[in-house]
């Protein structure tokens, strides 16, 4: 009986656990305390946490089953400061020593030839892996077993590739660095380009076409032409620190004020901290599987459903034939309602490529009053919730398209 209860001791002191699913707020995942969980990745099944702290625990953490439960992989002697994943080999950025890589999942890692520097963020792309240093941006194209220094030899905090799918067309990078602003390469990192917005420390970034997003310690700023000009939001005298996107939907994780959102590509912002025993300081996101995770200073990880947040849930992952658009229901309907739509592949490899969704509802004379779904979705079947208690009783339509279906529908609101 004594071992068996050793041995239950010591399963409850290596896991952390996650509490269940709460509509509505976020909920925390308890163990990983007295550090920054500064970063996230995902393989897989498999979602790494990057914990850099003055104290235990640091390194890398896992779990398999979308958060419910955390494990300490065997890099945990090292403040972590960035992870990125390239195929099947996971890369930690650490404090001091560089790039470490993992092949099987966290059991074992070795450092990589850049070993000597303060590795504030990571991005790749194709061959190339990417890191930003305390002395400037260093580039591999051999899973980090030689590495050299681009032209950009500035602490760079952030790094962002630009969405882009055309292979007729440029890849860019970006870079923010510390106190230098934005800088942008349009070739892999030979050289670069200031961005018009500078004289800022940059520490986060976010791309949507020709948006971007960049968080700094003096407010959130964003430019619609690729960083030729920029504007600053609603957001202001905030220090921000992550940035996360799901189409028009983004995630601002700052330093004293939690969670801000915007549905609507940074127009307007809403303070989303329902559940937070307190206000964390959030700097990390990561949205997968239909939930979005913060990483917080001392306050552990917490995850919300993405559903409940955005209103659109992937319900199957079949793989439909063909694209459709269901009625909503109920129809008629006061205030709420649901609608149901089928997505299929793009790509003879359904998991490989997702396909560009729109479904947008128009009042009768043809004018847009809501968008509900714009972004890359994968093969499914998917639920989205219209919430229209702010408009007025009447006709209404909606439309989905895609680049090869269009669909349009009519729906009633009576209050």
């Amino acid at each position: 009986m004594e071992k068996i209860f050793l041995l239950t001791v010591f399963v409850i002191l290596n896991f952390t656990f996650c509490i269940g699913e709460s509509y509505g707020q976020w909920m925390q995942c308890y163990g990983i305390y007295g550090g920054f969980v500064q970063s996230f990745a995902k393989s897989g099944d498999n979602i790494f946490a990057g914990v850099r702290s003055f104290t235990s625990p640091v390194g890398v953490f896992l779990t398999s089953n979308n958060g419910r439960n955390w494990s300490q992989t065997a890099f945990n002697n090292q403040p972590v400061y960035s992870l990125a994943i390239s195929g099947n080999i996971i890369f930690a950025g650490t404090w001091t020593n560089g790039v470490y890589q993992s092949t099987n999942n966290g059991q074992n890692w070795t450092q990589t030839a850049l070993n000597d520097h303060l590795v504030y963020s990571l991005a790749v792309n194709g061959n190339y892996i990417f890191a930003g240093t305390g002395a400037g941006v260093y580039v591999s194209t051999n899973n980090g077993q030689n590495w050299s220094i681009t032209s950009l030899n500035i602490s760079t905090l952030s790094l962002e590739f630009s969405e882009n799918n055309s292979e007729d067309s440029e890849q860019v990078i970006y870079a923010g660095t510390h106190s230098n602003g934005l800088y942008l390469s349009s070739n892999y990192g030979q050289s670069w380009v200031q961005a018009a917005l500078n004289n800022h420390s940059i520490h986060s970034l976010a791309i949507n076409g020709n948006n971007i997003f960049a968080g700094t310690f003096d407010g959130l700023y964003y430019s619609t032409n690729n960083g030729q000009n920029w504007i600053e939001s609603e957001l202001i005298n905030l220090d921000f620190w992550a940035l996360e996107l799901s189409g028009i939907n983004i995630f601002a994780g700052t330093w004293t004020d939690g969670v801000y959102y915007s549905s609507n590509n940074g127009q307007n912002w809403i303070q989303l901290n329902q559940g937070f025993n307190g206000t964390p300081s959030v700097i990390s996101f990561l949205i997968t599987d239909n939930s979005i995770f913060a990483g917080t200073y001392d306050n552990s990880i917490w995850r919300r459903p993405l559903s409940e947040i955005i209103g659109i849930e992937k319900i199957s992952t079949e793989v439909p034939s063909a694209f459709s658009l269901g009625q909503n229901y109920p129809n008629p309907f006061n205030s709420v309602t649901s609608i149901k739509f089928k997505v299929t592949s793009a790509s003879p490899y359904p998991l490989q490529r997702g396909t560009q969704v729109v479904l947008r509802v128009f009042d009768l004379m043809g004018r847009e009053v809501r968008t509900l779904v714009d972004e890359e979705l994968q093969a499914g079947v998917y639920e989205v919730r219209f919430d229209a208690g702010d408009l007025p009783s009447g006709i209404y339509f909606y439309r989905m398209e895609t680049e090869n279906f269009t669909e349009t529908r009519k729906l009633i609101l009576l209050k």
